[in-house]
């Protein structure tokens, strides 16, 4: 139901590009949005003033309260191939994580095995988290402009052979090089895995796929974990056979990635961008095309893409400072043993994945940014039980600490989707995400710096610092940090992917080319009409591709 305020945006004096009252909102999924004069889909905040965007940051905050969808029902809507793009970009992204993993649990036998310090070899670490970037620009936009698959598959090559060359590394120098290379590899395939897993789902089940794919990150550590346990000084190799073992599942996930198609979403794109070329609507080919649109999508969404970037840095602070110092506090504040440490961030771990798949899951249904506001408010009250009890009670508040913490990061895939330019969607999904992680790679550092500040004493003089007090005052500071982001920024709830409904590309190519387009893409197979339960991308119960939207989405009981 649209909200009283909604309801009467349409007329001339509340800033919607001169439109009338006989423009109508339209629901969809919970949210409301524009149809133009074209019949056009637009975002909820199409055209509107300053002063008006503000105004409607307090009335778009109430939940829509859609009446609980079933969630087996919403599964039973994926089809066969969505689950295969689904399965084979959840595997890699928490393969991903396993190798990300793999040198921090084996810090001091690398340490020991290379005549350094446990800080030398963390910065194998820093420098994975430093280059990120690099392959999250470079991966994106290949895979925007040449398709999902193929830097999807290289993106794997590079985990064997990089997971295999660390394994092998005879010197420090060879450790850092390999690494180094890792981080490139790691930044590239965030944005691809989760393009791959979620443009061509069903709107209704993008928020519950949503906060399965991030949970692959916590499933990742868990296995990374476990497998160290079984791997790692078990044999007179040491520390190698973990990532001798971590180089062979990337060679299963590339098998099934070559057997699947492009994403019927990423298909439609080309389409245009070869129709484009066919009616020499743009000199260049479909190179010249791709970079019209990247024009276009700087300057008509220059801001967004800045404030992603910022939204990114707030929630990767938010994982990092919740986590990164947590097992120090426990061993040297709490002394808690080896195995109490492992069993509280398994336990913390479980809450992770369970946060992320139900929040993801509510969002929904209550909506991207009141789902985010309230773990963030959940995940402050229980700061003091998180860092401040001492005794074994405290395994409670870790796995409800972060069972808000990534109950928010659930939300994050599709919600860095549904905001990002269609053409461009690999490549600011990847990049914002890792900019945030490069911006906030020093959370640790500051919390040890800070945490120097407070130094424990008993009899015998100094023992440690008091790093439950650091972690929550810094975590306080972000969680407020994190809701004010998310509290300005826009939200597009049940976005529809289809080229038809993406204005850029209509501007870039022609309302008669991206019509063209969709009819050959649909000749081809790739619409989105074809299951009997509405999965097609489009809005709930569409047409197919390029069918209008019909706003409202299928009723899932």
């Amino acid at each position: 139901m649209a909200s009283p305020d909604t309801e009467k945006a349409g007329s001339p004096g509340h800033g919607l590009g001169g439109m009338d009252h006989s423009h109508q909102y339209t629901e969809n999924n919970g949210m409301n949005t524009i149809i133009d004069e074209n019949g056009h889909e637009q975002p909820p905040h199409h055209g509107m003033s300053i002063g008006k965007y503000v105004k409607t940051r307090f009335t778009t905050l109430k939940p829509a309260m859609r009446p609980a969808p079933n969630p087996i029902r919403l599964l039973r809507m994926i089809t066969g191939r969505q689950w295969a793009f689904f399965g084979v970009a959840f595997f890699a992204w928490t393969w991903d994580a396993f190798d990300f993993f793999t040198v921090s649990l084996t810090v001091e036998e690398l340490a020991k095995d290379f005549g350094k310090t446990n800080t030398d070899i963390t910065w194998g670490i820093t420098l994975v988290l430093m280059l990120r970037s690099i392959g999250a620009i470079s991966f994106g936009i290949a895979a925007d402009r040449y398709g999902r698959k193929w830097p999807f598959v290289v993106n794997n090559l590079l985990f064997i052979v990089l997971e295999l060359g660390t394994a092998f590394s005879q010197t420090y120098s060879q450790f850092l090089a390999c690494r180094a290379l890792f981080g490139i590899a790691m930044g590239g395939l965030y944005g691809n895995a989760a393009a791959t897993a979620l443009e061509d789902l069903p709107p209704a089940a993008r928020g519950l796929m949503s906060g399965l794919l991030q949970q692959g990150y916590a499933f990742g550590y868990l296995l990374a974990t476990a497998f160290a346990r079984g791997l790692v000084n078990t044999t007179s190799h040491g520390w190698r056979p973990l990532f001798w073992f971590g180089a062979c599942p990337p060679v299963l996930i590339i098998a099934l990635r070559l057997l699947l198609p492009e994403t019927e979403i990423y298909e439609q794109h080309a389409s245009v961008r070869r129709t484009a070329r066919a009616n020499g609507h743009n000199k260049g080919g479909v190179s010249a095309t791709f970079l019209r649109e990247g024009k276009v999508a700087i300057k008509k969404h220059w801001l967004i893409l800045i404030y992603l970037v910022l939204l990114m840095a707030g929630f990767n602070f938010m994982s990092h400072g919740s986590q990164d110092l947590y097992p120090t506090m426990l061993r040297s504040q709490y002394s808690f043993s080896a195995n109490a440490v492992t069993v509280t961030q398994v336990v913390a771990n479980l809450g992770a994945m369970s946060g992320g798949i139900i929040v993801g899951f509510a969002s929904q249904i209550f909506g991207r940014r009141i789902s985010i506001i309230v773990m963030c408010i959940i995940g402050g009250a229980l700061l003091y039980p998180y860092t401040f009890i001492s005794s074994k009670r405290l395994i409670a508040a870790a796995f409800f600490e972060q069972f808000a913490v990534q109950g928010a990061w659930g939300v994050i895939p599709i919600h860095l989707m549904e905001l990002s330019p269609g053409a461009f969607r690999t490549f600011v999904v990847g990049t914002s995400y890792q900019l945030g992680n490069l911006v906030s790679s020093a959370s640790s550092t500051i919390e040890s710096t800070i945490g120097e500040r407070f130094p424990l004493e008993n009899g015998g003089g100094n023992v440690g610092y008091e790093y439950g007090k650091v972690i929550c005052i810094f975590m306080g500071c972000v969680y407020v940090y994190t809701i004010l982001l998310t509290f300005v920024g826009p939200e597009y709830l049940g976005r529809s992917f289809d080229v038809s409904e993406d204005e850029d590309v209509r501007e870039v190519a022609g309302e008669e080319v991206v019509r063209g387009a969709v009819i050959a893409s649909h000749m081809h197979g790739h619409g989105h009409g074809g299951d009997a339960e509405g999965s097609g991308s489009g809005s709930e119960g569409g047409e197919g591709v390029g069918g209008k939207a019909q706003g409202k989405e299928v009723e899932v009981a």
